[in-house]
């Protein structure tokens, strides 16, 4: 009887404590309102540490894929898009299984690698654009961030087993050449820039320039990328000190060729 009594007090006290009901002769407490209240209340404000606990490996694998995405760009660069995919992983610090879980195969990397050089390339377009009032020097920042970009990845890529037809690259590759043809429709309109040129010059100058053949042993020539592009860029300005041969290189010349 002694100890029914006691356990009846401390489930009342408990009740004056947290809004909840002792029930009589059992030591079990029923949540009141009041205890449901308080309980949920206490559920949401765990809620945010444990949605937290969920981002962290959330954020990991973004990490990784990005890291998996920059190895590839440069491998693409140095020995073209039949690089083993094996080397890109090691090169990015992670195991085979974190690079296939990402990408199951080369032409999904590859699509990756595309979207990301076509979409980061056109924002060191438009900032160049923001940056310099003058055309013609935002065309040479263009041009050298372009190269940083290694813009020159895009090219062995088009022989690639991708779809080069993806509604995401199509639009991307719209955007890079509307930007660019801006940058070169500018700078000629200045009388900056010689005007027996079309952006496919330019694009197709980056892509050579920027890039070493692939396979081959020196690859310390980066070293020299930019010093080369600002030759490029001096042949540009006006007046032109010689005829160039052929035709200027048109957006729909790179789509035939």
């Amino acid at each position: 009887m002694r100890v029914a009594v006691e356990t009846t007090a401390k489930g009342a006290a408990q009740a004056a404590v947290t809004g909840n009901t002792a029930q009589p002769g059992t030591g079990s407490v029923t949540p009141t309102g009041t205890g449901r209240v308080a309980e949920a209340a206490a559920r949401k404000s765990a809620a945010p540490a444990a949605s937290c606990r969920a981002a962290r490996p959330r954020a990991d694998a973004l990490r990784n894929r990005e890291r998996i995405v920059s190895a590839a760009r440069e491998l693409f660069v140095e020995f073209g898009p039949d690089v083993a995919l094996d080397d890109v992983a090691r090169r990015a610090g992670v195991g085979n299984a974190t690079l296939y879980r990402n990408f199951p195969d080369r032409a999904a990397l590859t699509h990756e690698v595309v979207l990301a050089v076509t979409s980061r390339t056109t924002l060191r377009a438009e900032e160049a654009v923001a940056a310099e009032s003058d055309p013609f020097a935002a065309l040479s920042r263009f041009v050298h961030a372009a190269a940083d970009e290694r813009i020159g990845a895009l090219c062995p890529m088009i022989s690639g087993v991708f779809d080069k037809d993806h509604p995401d690259l199509l639009a991307e590759r719209d955007r890079l050449e509307e930007t660019v043809a801006g940058l070169v429709s500018r700078a000629q309109s200045a009388g900056r820039l010689r005007t027996d040129i079309a952006v496919g010059d330019v694009l197709v100058a980056l892509s050579q320039l920027t890039r070493p053949l692939p396979g081959i042993a020196c690859q310390g020539i980066d070293r020299f990328t930019h010093r080369h592009l600002q030759l490029f860029l001096d042949g540009l300005e006006t007046p032109a000190r010689s005829e160039l041969p052929g035709s200027a290189a048109t957006l729909e010349d790179l789509r035939r060729s």
